[in-house]
């Protein structure tokens, strides 16, 4: 095989295993143990494809430099792909100083389940709205809360089970 042919398939083909490794792990972590080991299946295939490669021509480095950059872009792109299925839900924490009734009327209007706990800031009261909603949801709820222009503070968290409560129904 021509070098250059070489050194891209050697790039192209560690960006998709690494990539297949993002999206194992965190399936892994989410606990689609099936799908992951499915997934680890086609990483490690791809893996000794290309280690194949490197190590039957050590004496090229620029293997060793291409397969080095499409580690580093494999993980780029793995988080891209990762980003674009958000699988899984999340838990957000919204926490906002004084009326938020307008707030939560918007959030609920938009679909989401929204459950209200009155608190004590350094400021005074303030007011703690959770929510849990899946991950594809994330911008739709941040945009609700910037329109309402409440000083809100948001944090969320991975979620990896839930069980009740409620959500929007999955469109057909």
């Amino acid at each position: 095989m021509d070098l250059l042919l070489q050194a891209l398939f050697v790039f192209t083909a560690r960006i998709v295993d690494v990539s297949i490794g993002t999206m194992r792990t965190i399936l892994l972590v989410k606990g689609h143990r099936r799908v992951a080991a499915v997934l680890g299946f086609f990483e490690v295939m791809v893996y000794l494809i290309v280690l194949k490669q490197v190590v039957g021509s050590i004496d090229q480095p620029i293997l060793i430099v291409v397969y080095c950059l499409g580690y580093a872009a494999g993980n780029m792109v793995g988080s891209k792909i990762e980003e674009r299925v958000s699988i899984g839900r999340i838990f957000a924490q919204v926490i906002v100083k004084d009326s938020y009734e307008d707030l939560v009327q918007a959030l609920r209007n938009g679909g989401f389940g929204v459950t209200i706990f009155e608190g004590q800031g350094m400021d005074g009261k303030s007011f703690m709205l959770n929510i849990i909603l899946d991950r594809k949801q994330v911008g739709t709820l941040k945009q609700i809360i910037e329109r309402c222009d409440c000083g809100a503070f948001i944090t969320t968290m991975d979620i990896r089970s839930s069980l009740g409560g409620y959500f929007q129904p999955k469109k057909l």
